[in-house]
């Protein structure tokens, strides 16, 4: 399994970035962030697709992005949208990788959500936008996920420290 790409994933504010940067550099791989990877593509922050185009072409944006990113070589660490899981093609693309999961509470993650402007906010409260997405993505973020980890009282480098243990029983 640790030849496959490593992908975190989870709701805007899990930590999806800080976690794939350090798991990157324990495995010395590349990290290709659904961020990062949006802005260079379309010289536009995910905020900025959202609000232009709107929350349906963003998420189509970010998971080709994604599916971009698995087929990526040398084998990255890559941070991945939550919302890529709605699609059917990045669900069957994510079955090759190796998925953590950073599941926390959304009232925690909210918090969160506001440090970032490139973070869209498709409702004023941020804690009901969340927890309907959390709702909504649940199934297909389990049916993906070969590990999960609370997200929500840890740090990152406690996570990736997990991680990287179930990597190598991987």
């Amino acid at each position: 399994m640790i030849d496959s790409p490593v992908v975190v994933t989870g709701l805007m504010g899990a930590g999806k970035t800080s976690v794939a940067r350090l798991l990157a550099e324990a495995l010395r791989r590349p990290l290709r962030d659904n961020d990062d990877d949006l802005e260079a593509r379309y010289g536009m922050t995910a905020a900025a697709i959202a609000a232009e185009f709107g929350a349906d072409e963003l998420h189509a944006r970010e998971s080709a992005v994604l599916r971009e990113a698995l087929a990526a070589r040398p084998v990255p660490v890559i941070a991945a949208a939550a919302s890529t899981v709605e699609d059917p093609a990045s669900r069957a693309a994510l079955h090759r990788a190796f998925v953590v999961f950073l599941d926390g509470p959304p009232a925690v993650l909210a918090e969160r959500m506001l440090s970032s402007p490139h973070r869209p906010h498709f409702q004023p409260d941020l804690v009901a936008m969340l927890t309907e997405q959390r709702e909504r993505r649940l199934p297909w973020l389990r049916e993906v996920a070969d590990v999960t980890v609370d997200c929500g009282s840890r740090t990152p480098e406690e996570i990736s420290a997990e991680v990287l243990r179930h990597l190598g029983a991987a």
